[in-house]
């Protein structure tokens, strides 16, 4: 997979060199270029922003950076090479999920615009939207100074999906939100060695040797802590992603049965 990155703060883009990222990149897994946005202006100031048309506080960028840094990326990627999907990140824009990190790892080639100030001129969006697959994403209902984090965020969670990536090719079949999961539900608790640490020992059940208990434990686990952090994930769920098991579990922490099949919060009335 390749990935560009514009910025005007290519630094901030560092830790792509270390962990997991980096390692994918020094084996040639990962082809990761950032570049500097500045290095498409023309005057001695290396200006990228402007204001805004209309009013209002904050700075814009400007366009004209934007559109030649994008037109010769895509163009070294030569004439036979498939689109990149253009990836911006933006407060405004669809929630990042794991379902997106899944479908975003399946193109092989990504350009993501992080922008500062109040955002890009948005003609650059329009523009691109019209001949590729733009995508506006959000990792979260906050606004941050720039979209470097964002970046750094999404790059991670998508590259441990890539073949090879990840030491142990299942280790994300089981993680919080990932697709196949019967509902969406957060990761259960893990444990390692020692088998007692501090007067805590693991549960019996890890140890048990029994893998159909194991599984029920850890599924049961997942459905306590999602109902206590998450309970949103659980209120919305299709009333096909519970077994029996799940229902009996979920009532158990006191969660109530609806007609509709699905669970409503403890101490809601029950819709008749």
């Amino acid at each position: 997979m390749r990935l560009d990155v514009v910025t005007i703060f290519p630094e901030y883009l560092e830790p792509l060199n270390v962990s997991l990222v980096g390692k994918a990149r020094a084996r040639g897994q990962l082809d990761v270029r950032v570049h500097d946005l500045r290095a498409w202006t023309h005057d001695k100031h290396h200006t990228v922003d402007d204001t805004p048309y209309g009013g209002g506080p904050g700075m814009v960028m400007k366009p004209e950076p934007w559109g030649e840094a994008l037109d010769e990326i895509v163009a070294s990627g030569g004439p036979e090479a498939q689109p990149p999907v253009l990836v911006v990140p933006t407060p405004s824009g669809r929630p990042f999920t794991q379902e997106l990190a899944v479908e975003l790892s399946l193109a092989p080639w990504l350009v993501f615009t992080p922008a500062r100030y109040e955002g890009i001129d948005r003609r650059v969006i329009e523009d691109y939207g019209d001949r590729f697959d733009v995508r506006e994403v959000s990792i979260g209902d906050y606004v941050l100074a720039g979209g470097e984090a964002p970046v750094l965020v999404m790059v991670e969670a998508i590259a441990r999906l890539l073949p090879g990536v990840l030491g142990n090719a299942e280790s994300h079949r089981d993680d919080s939100f990932a697709p196949g999961v019967m509902a969406d539900l957060l990761e259960g608790p893990v444990y390692t060695k020692p088998p007692e640490w501090r007067g805590h020992e693991i549960p019996e059940v890890l140890v048990s040797g029994h893998h159909g208990r194991i599984a029920r434990w850890r599924r049961d686990q997942a459905l306590a802590r999602t109902a206590a952090n998450r309970p949103d994930l659980i209120e919305r769920a299709d009333p096909e992603a519970w077994d029996k098991h799940d229902r009996a579990a979920l009532e158990a922490l006191g969660w109530e049965r609806r007609t509709d099949g699905r669970f409503g919060r403890p101490g809601e009335a029950v819709e008749e």
